[in-house]
């Protein structure tokens, strides 16, 4: 590939991101998705969890009604052919615009970073850490990857299904967190998502 070429394409993927980014959701300030995600027992194990090239097991059943804070595509990395999309998802306080529009907050390398706009945090550290969370999403079937990949910036997401671990023959494996009260490397949950409804 040309130099051109290499340069257009970069152009047309910083237009891509800029387009998702002007096309996010407003909303009010307040509270959009007052509960906290819901995790229970496995209970009847679905019919079918297969991905090709990789061993799923189901490790809870899981809930989740909350905004969208930010929302990550991934088509290179180990895992992409997996979970192609991540979800940044807030609830409770994070879900309040007047909270969320004092920070910052970024996605990148399968994490979800958030900063303050202000020297003072508008809700405590703890709270922020508590009521959000990046989101590994697998999906079920083509259905829902097209709803997956159609969510952006300011959607009140409505999902469920399971809390999984996937492995693979190379020796590759990611487990999801079990906690929402965790942080940093491997406090994100991996989700085999069943259901999805975005508005």
């Amino acid at each position: 590939m040309t130099n051109w070429a290499l340069l257009f394409a970069a152009i047309l993927f910083a237009g891509w991101l800029w387009f998702g980014e002007s096309r996010a959701i407003d909303h009010p300030p307040g509270v959009l998705a007052a509960h906290a995600p819901y995790q229970g027992d496995i209970g009847r194990l679905p019919k079918k969890m297969e991905k090709p090239g990789y061993v799923i097991e189901p490790l809870a059943r899981f809930s989740v009604e909350a905004r969208v804070l930010r929302a990550e595509h991934y088509y290179l990395d180990r895992g992409a052919d997996l979970a192609p999309v991540d979800l940044a998802l807030g609830w409770g306080t994070m879900s309040d615009t007047a909270v969320i529009e004092k920070l910052k907050i970024t996605q990148g390398g399968r994490f979800y970073r958030w900063e303050p706009l202000e020297r003072v945090l508008p809700i405590p550290r703890r709270d922020i850490e508590t009521q959000s969370a990046n989101m590994h999403m697998v999906p079920a079937d083509d259905d829902v990857a097209r709803l997956l990949k159609g969510a952006r910036r300011g959607h009140i997401v409505k999902l469920s299904g399971y809390l999984i671990e996937a492995r693979a023959p190379d020796g590759w494996r990611q487990r999801s967190s079990l906690t929402r009260n965790d942080t940093g490397a491997g406090a994100c949950e991996i989700i085999w998502v069943e259901r999805i409804e975005l508005r």
